[in-house]
């Protein structure tokens, strides 16, 4: 049942120090707000159950993101937007960065907080691992003035905190000591966003000569709180990484986590993911020995990853054509090996959303067509097209015929150009693949539309590191 609004009553009394007054002369009567992304939901089923709210949306005090030498504080009201924008979460807070893309969309995202995420309390939120595993602390204030205490341990059960009635989160704070670590993000949902999660994970690591020196591993949707996996991160540290480790490792979560059945998923599947997560979390970062044993790194590799943001984005957007691939690659910086780029590459590519997807595809030419039509792709794009299709363009006019009316019929169907790895097939054998795969639903189409784009990314950025 719908609520009524004459059941409410909403203030905004526009600073700080007059909204925790309010809190203060009434405790727990007044809910506060900010971008209201939560609170709208339980109004519109006719669940919120408080009547007094006063918003803190737009406050300045709740809105800064400050950096010093040794952290950056942001301001509880910051939205994911911000976060998203942010040069110096983008780079040394790849995880943080990541769970701000993936929170709701744009929508959501223009107004949802990170504050307001902490309080909402959700064990499915997806910022509060990484806030975990960077050793988050929150400052909160109140008229009694302002105290900081660590962010772990602030969730006490299913939706509670250690927040008084009469406090506010007014920052939330990360020390910027962990330029060194390898990191991994990932969400498992019905889809990359705009989904709630089933499970997800935020990973720090770091090797010395092949053994685990450090790691943080957090995950999300497996328990009544946000939970830091700290057996398991004991059972790897001061480990080398070999089979034996990923089976004790995935016991450890398993054993660790308090997963549930709910709408979205099952106990058991949670608990097979969440330790599948954890394995190849540390399968990722094993391939950093590798890194750091080359004796030499990528020339290219070096430069770019010296590169201002908006520079590496531009320099790197050819391997892909998406923005957001572009720019989360730039995040999780430096690589320092091939391998390391193929797979931060394949990470960030498949955490992406589909209007990203959609962007990459609609980088390319048709199959058998020039790139006359995309005056704006980048030169480095256009080459790369017209190595791939070489063969196309040297097959028999029947082929190129049957190419052009099969490539009209997918686009009739799935209302976007047909993407296939066109690398070392002949123009016979990608008319065959076209046709094959004209039988699929929407969705199979385009999963398999981004594992073409996928491998197509993979031989560019091998391309692109050799010049």
């Amino acid at each position: 049942m719908r609520s009524n609004p004459s059941d409410y009553e909403m203030v905004a009394p526009g600073n700080l120090n007059s909204i925790v007054s309010l809190l203060a002369s009434e405790p727990g009567v007044w809910l506060p707000i900010a971008g209201g992304t939560d609170v709208m939901v339980q109004y519109a089923a006719g669940k919120l159950p408080a009547r007094k709210l006063v918003s803190i949306w737009n406050l300045p005090e709740l809105r800064r993101i400050d950096v010093t030498a040794s952290e950056i504080r942001i301001g509880a009201g910051c939205t994911y937007t911000e976060l998203r924008k942010h040069e110096v979460v983008a780079r040394e807070f790849p995880l943080l960065h990541s769970a701000a893309r993936w929170t709701g969309g744009i929508a959501n995202q223009n107004r949802g907080t990170i504050g307001g995420n902490i309080v909402n309390a959700s064990p499915a939120a997806d910022s509060l691992p990484a806030l975990l595993v960077y050793d988050a602390e929150l400052i909160l204030v109140s008229v009694r003035g302002e105290h900081r205490l660590p962010y772990a341990g602030f969730h006490t059960g299913y939706k509670k905190t250690l927040l008084a009635p009469d406090e506010l989160i007014q920052a939330v704070c990360l020390p910027r000591r962990f330029p060194g670590y390898f990191s991994h993000a990932r969400k498992v949902g019905a889809r990359n966003s705009q989904a709630i999660s089933k499970v997800c994970i935020a990973a720090l690591g770091r090797l010395t000569d092949g053994v685990v020196e450090d790691i943080r591993i957090a995950l999300g949707s497996v328990a009544p709180v946000p939970l830091r996996l700290t057996e398991t991160e004991r059972t790897a540290r001061g480990n080398v990484i070999d089979s034996d480790l990923l089976l004790l490792a995935r016991k450890a979560a398993i054993a660790e986590i308090r997963p549930i059945d709910d709408i979205r998923s099952t106990a058991r599947y949670r608990a097979a993911v969440a330790g599948n997560l954890v394995a190849e979390f540390l399968k990722l970062l094993s391939s950093q020995r590798t890194m750091r044993n080359d004796a030499g790194v990528n020339a290219i590799l070096t430069q770019w990853n010296r590169l201002p943001i908006d520079e590496a984005v531009h320099e790197i957007l050819p391997c892909c054509g998406s923005k957001a691939w572009g720019r989360g690659m730039v995040a999780k910086r430096p690589f320092e090996s091939e391998a390391a780029l193929l797979a931060a590459s394949d990470e960030t590519w498949r955490d992406l959303t589909k209007s990203d997807w959609m962007e990459a595809f609609d980088s390319h030419p048709r199959i058998g067509e020039s790139r006359s039509s995309l005056p704006l792709s980048p030169a480095q794009s256009v080459e790369w097209s017209a190595q791939e299709q070489r063969n196309v363009g040297e097959a028999e006019a029947a082929v190129k015929k049957a190419l052009a009316n099969e490539n009209r019929e997918y686009e009739r169907r799935f209302n976007r150009i047909f993407i296939v790895c066109a690398t070392g097939k002949s123009a016979q054998e990608i008319l065959e693949i076209l046709r094959s795969r004209l039988d699929n639903d929407s969705d199979t189409e385009l999963h398999e539309a981004a594992e073409q784009q996928r491998q197509i990314t993979q031989i560019r950025l091998k391309k692109w590191l050799q010049g």
